[in-house]
């Protein structure tokens, strides 16, 4: 499962480091491919001639070699790695990658990293059961960082408590078990709209709606990570795909959403519409900037726009997934599950303005599925994250 593998592996400052030796020998020895990148106080705890030889690459510590000035690119690392994997990763190490410090290599690589991050913390109790600390794991799980889990016993200082680093046995187990678990949708094409659009009314004015993309991203990150190709259809927003196996094809309009959806759904295993497109644009956009007549009211007389689920919905073979999101404020339930009739999904994925933290602009939403059976399957609150892995698990068994 490893072979070939790109691992790369950061150490932190901390006592733990010298069991990330062992953790470097068993991924070598299962046929990954290692790289390590240490901060400057892990090479106090732990030699890089050690790292060095049992990773068979020369350990990276600094931007540039001081002696002849050669550049360690931490984009070409981010790039490069499979899997990022931060052993230990101490509470000062998380705090900085929770506030997006980046002041040493393997801090820039965080920020660069296409790949997914893996941590495995490594402190005494009482840092660990800090709320400081534990608010800064609650935003690194947030943001889908995946965490091997601390454990009990006793500590460098003499306590004993939760904060031991978990054993490089059970990190080993961790890593081999994200790339089986998450590389099902090898093979598979999906895609996704995320995003408004916006209908313009004039060269500077437009009509548009709250929505970030950033649960459209979400779900494009998990599934690309879990080794689909994505094509990803997105209006205007803010945020930029992180893995190179996102095709993004930038639209403005619900037309050139819908046009672009037309072509790439033939092709696709897997639609899925999360974008919040705009029910109407203007009949017509005047080619100059309208100008204000205090006198007279400004009337815009507006058209449906295509309704781009329900055409893809038409077009959708018995081996195509299409899944549709509803986006509603009152009648819930009802008014989704007769998208999900009339439309031709597979299912639906229902928010509401009502529950607190989901809707637009959040980074945690609070999602009910309604599958074509009648079955309702309700989730808690999350982080987009982790209502992205919810989403694909749930598409998955659909394609066999």
């Amino acid at each position: 499962m490893l072979n070939g593998k790109k691992i790369l592996i950061g150490i932190t400052g901390g006592i733990a480091a010298y069991k990330t030796a062992t953790l470097i020998r068993l991924l070598v020895k299962a046929g990954a491919e290692v790289k390590v990148v240490m901060s400057a106080t892990a090479k106090q705890f732990i030699s890089p001639l050690t790292v060095a030889t049992l990773s068979k690459n020369p350990v990276l510590a600094d931007f540039f070699n001081p002696e002849n000035g050669e550049w360690n690119s931490h984009v070409k690392l981010g790039i490069w790695a499979d899997l990022y994997v931060i052993a230990p990763a101490t509470a000062n190490s998380m705090a900085k990658i929770a506030c997006g410090i980046a002041d040493n290599l393997l801090l820039t690589t965080c920020l660069s990293a296409r790949c997914k991050i893996m941590l495995a913390p490594a402190m005494d109790l009482d840092m660990f059961q800090n709320p400081m600390t534990q608010r800064n794991i609650q935003i690194l799980k947030n943001q889908g960082f995946i965490f091997v889990d601390a454990k009990e016993g006793e500590l460098a200082s003499g306590l004993s408590g939760k904060g031991r680093m978990a054993e490089p046995e059970e990190i080993f187990e961790s890593i081999e078990k994200y790339f089986t678990e998450t590389q099902d949708f090898v093979g598979k094409k999906i895609l996704i709209t995320a995003g408004p659009t916006r209908e313009k009314i004039d060269p500077v004015r437009f009509i548009s709606n709250y929505s970030t993309g950033k649960m459209g991203y979400a779900i494009a990150e998990t599934l690309a990570n879990r080794g689909a190709e994505i094509i990803l259809i997105s209006g205007p927003v803010e945020i930029k795909p992180i893995n190179n196996k996102i095709q993004l094809v930038s639209v403005e309009s619900a037309q050139e959403m819908y046009n672009a959806c037309k072509t790439h759904f033939p092709q696709c295993d897997v639609a899925i519409m999360s974008a919040a497109v705009a029910d109407y644009t203007p009949e017509t956009t005047a080619p100059e900037k309208i100008k204000k007549d205090s006198d007279n009211q400004m009337i815009l007389k507006l058209v449906p726009t295509p309704d781009i689920a329900s055409e893809m919905g038409k077009l959708k073979t018995e081996k195509q997934v299409l899944v549709g999101f509803a986006l509603e404020t009152e009648n819930e339930l009802n008014n989704a599950t007769n998208k999900l009739s009339k439309k031709n999904l597979d299912f639906i994925i229902l928010n509401s303005l009502k529950d607190k933290g989901a809707g637009f602009g959040y980074d945690t939403n609070k999602i009910t599925i309604v599958y074509r059976d009648s079955t309702i399957e309700k989730f808690e609150l999350k982080s987009k994250a982790e209502v992205a892995q919810d989403i694909a698990d749930r598409i998955y068994p659909l394609l066999k």
